[in-house]
């Protein structure tokens, strides 16, 4: 636990010390003398520039100031301060130390999670100049003329280069200038720039707003240049009825063509100026901009208003396209109109893009956006505009949790049964939603959470009362629920009617909605072309050097790829066991449903949407505005097709393979089929028409299936419930998992032998394994894993996780521990 300490008097000759969070996995904060002449300044959530070891530097957080030394150490000086106000809030120190304590990592590793790149730079940080920016260097002091110099001979320094070419430690408040002037960025940012989408709009030069002037130069262009004459008589035609005009659109109703809107650009005629723009426009955007409730959706408004009076959390229950978004809307303007901020976490930030421009246009400068795609610029911008409270609203990702909020009203966990809120590596392994719980409490704040497959802890909590509950049943504007139609691989596979992996019901659905010039997405949960390829003599399959999985062929790099390290190598025409030939792809992804069904349907436009497509932010969203602009027919897509898609003309969904989500050895397999079936289905027929729905599968008769098809969520939450709470599942029991990895699988099995045994001694039969997970090597390391399952009593837990500590703290002063990682994480699932 950090230190607590009275606030000292600024004596300017008294000796003051400093305990800060260094952005490191160490169990203990370290304590550095203040010099005199820093007295005055140093606080509580100030950056200061320390020395950690023999030589390299570090950014860290004061996290308490008083006038002790340590005792078991020689303090050495604070470098630098780089910061005249706390840069980090009492509330999020408070907020790190709980989430370290929860779940069971340093607040080193939170710190480093919480902080952008840019405010905590360290010794071995990569800096690079800002090659979009148009330097002025007459401006530049000497020393940060030196560093752009020396970035322009080398295009990357590190922060130790730098204070060696500066002769002195104190290079950080330099590169804090740099940064903040857009000179420099820190490499890390260098991929995947986000280029916003601009365009040139055109405006008339005033001073031809006079009928007399105007008229005098259209007479004049008539003779010498009746293009341009065109041009402006387009113009003024369109500004009766348009605000916004851009020169696309001029050229095109002019006829006039580009080069004479620019010869008038020149004439100083017309103004040109470029500005950034949606890449997404909506036909339904005048619901938001403004928009009345729907009698269920004033009951349930009013619901949540009555609940929140009793409970800090309530779960909003609603089908997909309910009109869940519109309900958070109004919650929102309470809570502004109340002066207080609203956070609203979503799973998958760049596919809801949508909602993002929906709340900007009926919010406008009051919305903020925080996730990982942004670059570092862009994310201390929006830190500092939190800090300040520029922004009332923030839309975000999981990490959005850590922003530096002064007064939290309200947080929206929209989708709160996503898995993408948990964060699995690296520490600290938090789930996004339990962390916002935690977080609204702590500002005495309210959470809304919002789905239309609830998770079951969640729905659990509804029952018991703990939460508040609401539901919404029917969608939004009357549109019926989309019919689903359950077509078996097996029987069509018998009486040849399948065709590649498409069943002959699928195609007619698909040819009937490009005849009527609608859309369809399918969704296949596997990306890539084959997930095996094998020998047909001996069954040899190329594996991952550094994983114990099979490689996966993507026909668009001809190469075997890994999806656990990103290993690649060419993929093989001889099998190397048996010189065979006889080399097969087995099974099916993504990659080859858009191939193949090219093949099928020559005249469709297919795109896909999976990892492999929208590694960059910028390809995304040009993948989403041709979708939304009806450039694309098809979507072929994982997983991501069912998170937050939201468009007019989709009315056919295909699901090319239930039976991949459907037969997961895990106890949750059921719950996330049911969610990801229900989510998927749902993106049909959001506007008006019923949409179709075709789920091919082998095992027509599974229960799940039928629950997807009849929408009974509490037949499947009932069902599944019972089994969970026989075998000691959550949401009846709490599990802890611990990772041990090695480099070699004999230590790693001895190493967790040992900690199990460890473990019993207190747990007894709570601690199950340890055993070899699905996947046992990743990038070189072996696994072995423990489970332990704990009654759901906070106490106990508690218990559990200081005996957890001391036993894994026991096992690394042991010689047998030389060389493991063990890895704690709390609800891992």
């Amino acid at each position: 636990m950090m230190l607590e300490f009275a606030e000292p008097s600024r004596a300017d000759r008294e000796t003051f010390f400093v305990e800060v969070i260094l952005p490191l996995a160490i169990a203990k904060n370290y304590t550095y003398r203040v010099p005199f002449e820093m007295n005055a300044a140093v606080a509580v959530g100030k950056r200061v520039v320390v020395q950690f070891g023999k030589s390299k530097l570090y950014t860290a957080i004061i996290a308490a100031v008083g006038n002790l030394a340590p005792e078991k150490y020689e303090a050495k000086y604070v470098i630098e301060l780089l910061d005249d106000r706390p840069l980090v809030t009492a509330a999020q120190l408070q907020f790190w130390q709980w989430m370290a304590d929860y779940y069971m990592c340093t607040i080193g590793e939170v710190m480093n999670a919480a902080l952008p790149s840019a405010l905590k730079l360290a010794s071995e940080t990569r800096i690079i100049l800002n090659k979009g920016f148009e330097i002025d260097r007459s401006a530049l002091h000497d020393k940060e003329y030196l560093i752009v110099e020396a970035l322009d001979i080398q295009p990357e320094l590190t922060v130790s280069d730098i204070v060696k070419l500066l002769g002195q430690k104190t290079v950080m408040p330099i590169l804090k200038v740099l940064f903040e002037k857009n000179i420099i960025h820190i490499s890390e940012d260098i991929s995947e720039k986000y280029k916003p989408r601009t365009r040139t709009f055109i405006t008339l030069n005033p001073v031809y707003h006079q009928q007399e002037s105007l008229k005098e130069l259209f007479l004049i262009l008539e003779k010498r240049a009746p293009k341009q004459a065109d041009a402006v008589l387009a113009y003024i035609k369109m500004a009766r009825h348009q605000k916004a005009i851009t020169k696309n659109e001029l050229a095109e109703e002019s006829g006039a063509g580009a080069s004479s809107i620019n010869s008038l650009v020149e004439k100083d005629v017309f103004i040109a100026e470029e500005k950034n723009v949606s890449r997404l426009f909506y036909e339904d955007q005048s619901i938001f901009d403004s928009f009345d409730l729907s009698e269920q959706q004033t009951g349930v408004l009013n619901q949540v208003g009555k609940e929140f009076k009793q409970k800090d959390v309530v779960l909003l229950h609603g089908v997909t396209s309910s009109g869940k978004t519109q309900i958070y809307i109004r919650l929102i303007e309470e809570m502004m109109s109340a002066g207080r901020q609203v956070l609203y976490l979503l799973p998958e930030i760049a596919l809801t893009t949508h909602i993002i421009e929906r709340l900007r246009q009926y919010f406008g400068a009051n919305i903020g956006i925080y996730h990982s795609r942004f670059n570092d610029n862009e994310r201390v911008e929006v830190w500092q505009k939190v800090l300040n409270s520029d922004y009332k609203v923030i839309l975000g990702a999981r990490s959005s949790v850590f922003l530096p909020f002064h007064d939290l009203g309200l947080i929206i966990v929209d989708e709160e049964h996503e898995t993408s809120y948990k964060q699995y590596d690296p520490a600290p392994r938090y789930n996004a939603r339990d962390a916002a719980i935690f977080l609204a409490n702590m500002h005495k704040g309210k959470v809304l959470l919002g789905s239309a497959t609830p998770s079951f802890e969640s729905y659990y909590n509804a029952r018991l009362h703990k939460y508040g509950f609401a539901e919404l049943t029917e969608r939004y504007g009357g549109v019926k629920m989309p019919e689903i139609e359950v077509v078996s691989i097996a029987e069509e596979t018998k009486q040849k009617t399948i065709q590649s992996h498409f069943t002959s019901v699928l195609l007619a659905d698909i040819r009937e909605a490009l005849e009527n010039k609608e859309q369809v997405i399918l969704f296949q949960n596997r990306r890539g072309y084959a997930p095996v390829l094998m020998c047909k003599i001996c069954a040899y399959t190329p594996k991952c050097i550094n994983c114990d999985v099979s490689l996966t062929f993507h026909k668009s790099s001809g190469k075997l790829h890994c999806h656990y390290c990103g290993y690649k190598e060419d993929a093989p025409n001889i099998c190397p066991a048996c010189g065979s030939t006889h080399l097969e792809y087995k099974g099916f992804g993504t990659e080859k449903v858009e191939d193949e069904l090219a093949l099928i349907l020559p005249e469709a436009r297919i795109a896909r949407m999976d990892l492999d497509t929208t590694r960059s932010r910028n390809s995304l969203q040009l993948l989403l505005n041709n979708l939304e602009e009806k450039k694309i027919d098809i979507l072929v897509g994982t997983q991501m097709v069912a998170k937050g898609l939201d468009f007019s003309d989709v009315t056919v969904i295909g699901i090319i393979n239930a039976d991949s989500l459907l037969k997961f050895p895990d106890y949750r397999a059921n719950e996330r089929s049911y969610q990801m079936l229900s989510q998927v289905s749902g993106r049909a027929g959001r506007r008006g028409k019923q949409g179709k729905v075709v789920i091919q599968t082998y095992d027509t008769t599974h229960r799940v299936i039928r629950q997807v098809i009849e929408s009974d969520y509490t037949d499947l939450y009932f069902t599944e419930m019972e089994e969970r709470r026989s075998f000691k599942y959550p949401p009846f029991y709490r599990i802890i998992s611990l990772d041990v990895k090695h480099k070699d699988p004999e230590m790693v099995s001895n190493q967790s032998i040992y900690l199990a045994k460890e473990l019993r001694k207190h747990f007894g039969d709570r601690v199950i394994g340890p055993e070899y997970p699905l996947v046992s090597r990743i990038r070189n390391y072996y696994i072995m894993s423990i489970m332990l399952k704990f009654e759901k009593e906070a106490d106990s837990i508690n218990k559990a996780k200081v005996i957890i500590r001391e036993v894994i703290t026991q096992f690394q002063t042991t010689k047998l521990s030389k060389g493991s990682i063990v890895q704690p994480d709390v609800d891992p699932y």
